[in-house]
């Protein structure tokens, strides 16, 4: 049996890294009532499809697992969906059951039309909780499952936390391995505990787990923080040219870590010379994004890499850097754009007008309603969207 079969979590203590996500969906299975459902999201290998089948087999209740490859149309999902929302389990009367429809964002292509207003309904009338897997749980096409559900993130695994299972692997499987290699598949597989796993099988195949020169040609995703190790502690050109080559952040996303992480790595006439070449790299975006001239990217990438490795005269300290709170603020404000557009399509629809309408002349008023406990039911509004309206 390969390793990532092997060695899922198989019950709740198994858990690690994901204790908040344990908790919201423990809370959501206690307290569920029919028309309610949930939506587990976070990148590829954080989790989310075994933590339900752990907590599941710690709750002894059967888990019925639809793939969305398998049911992607309104007519596939109503026979194999609607059947099992409404049948007890086949191992026992009265035994619960959980209804997984794991990869929902495979409901989102054009020929998948009617899939997801379909699995609505059958939440709405559903005996048994249903719970989704996804990726990126605000695609357009899953709005009619997503106002019925419950949201609960599994952030990306640490890299702490996915060296402690490789260990206990490598432990159960006799595996003679050194920490500092461990360490470096853990660290290079961006979050994702399904491929540290496969990795440290191929290693162990390969006859010797401690040389990752196999993986020289593997595309693999580095985290911003070990991208910014090369480019503030190198005096070397080429290699802090290549730092950005493999992390998952636009370049726009990476100016903002530098400028975040700059002060704590940088001091001095050193620094005023590396925010001087992110300066320049600025204003070739900004002749990307006003012209179009594409061509301009390999400047602003080498000002932002190599120009800013080469400002330094002193190597740097810092050996931890922190997220840029520009993106903390952006995403924030992300989530309150969703909330309100999801709050303003409830009442377009009930008004018979548009969403954007609905924004800008409705929702002000249902705002000072909320604010003086009236409110219309025919809005439909969750208790999470009126505690919004309220703040």
């Amino acid at each position: 049996m390969i390793f990532t079969h092997k060695y899922l979590p198989k019950k709740e203590e198994d858990i690690k890294g994901q204790e908040t996500a344990l908790r919201e969906l423990k809370a959501f299975l206690s307290s569920f009532k029919p028309g309610k459902a949930a939506i587990i999201w976070g990148p590829v290998g954080c989790g989310k499809t075994s933590l339900v089948h752990a907590l599941a087999s710690s709750l002894n209740k059967e888990v019925f697992e639809i793939n969305a490859s398998d049911a992607r149309n309104k007519a596939q999902i109503e026979d194999v969906v609607k059947a099992a929302s409404q049948q007890h389990s086949l191992l026992g009367f009265g035994k619960g059951k959980i209804i997984l429809f794991d990869e929902a964002d495979g409901l989102s292509g054009m020929k998948d039309r009617g899939g997801a207003a379909a699995l609505s309904s059958i939440i709405k009338e559903s005996v048994f909780p249903i719970i989704l897997t996804a990726i990126e749980p605000y695609h357009k096409k899953l709005k009619p499952v997503r106002k019925t559900s419950v949201l609960i993130e599994c952030s990306p695994l640490s890299h702490e936390v996915i060296l402690e299972r490789l260990e206990e692997v490598c432990t159960k499987e006799n595996i003679t391995y050194k920490k500092e290699v461990l360490k470096e598949v853990a660290r290079r597989v961006g979050g994702d505990m399904r491929a540290a796993l496969t990795d440290v099988e191929v290693l162990a195949s390969s006859g010797d787990i401690n040389t990752l020169g196999i993986f020289n040609e593997r595309d693999y995703t580095e985290t911003m923080e070990a991208a910014l190790v090369k480019v503030f502690k190198t005096s070397k050109a080429n290699i802090a040219r290549d730092a950005f080559f493999n992390v998952a952040e636009n370049i726009d996303q990476q100016m903002l870590w530098i400028d975040e992480n700059l002060p704590r790595a940088y001091s001095s006439n050193d620094l005023a010379a590396a925010y001087d070449n992110v300066s320049k790299a600025d204003v070739f975006l900004g002749r990307i994004r006003r012209w179009q001239h594409w061509r301009f990217l390999v400047y602003a990438s080498a000002l932002l890499s190599a120009g800013v490795a080469l400002s330094n005269q002193e190597p740097a300290t810092t050996t931890t850097y922190k997220q840029p709170t520009r993106i903390l603020q952006l995403w924030m404000a992300k989530m309150k754009y969703h909330k309100r557009q999801e709050i303003a399509r409830k009442i377009a629809e009930y008004c018979h007008t548009s969403t954007k309408r609905a924004v800008q002349d409705i929702v002000p008023y249902v705002q000072v309603m909320v604010k003086h406990d009236v409110l219309l039911p025919e809005f439909d509004l969750s208790e999470e969207e009126v505690a919004w309206l309220q703040k």
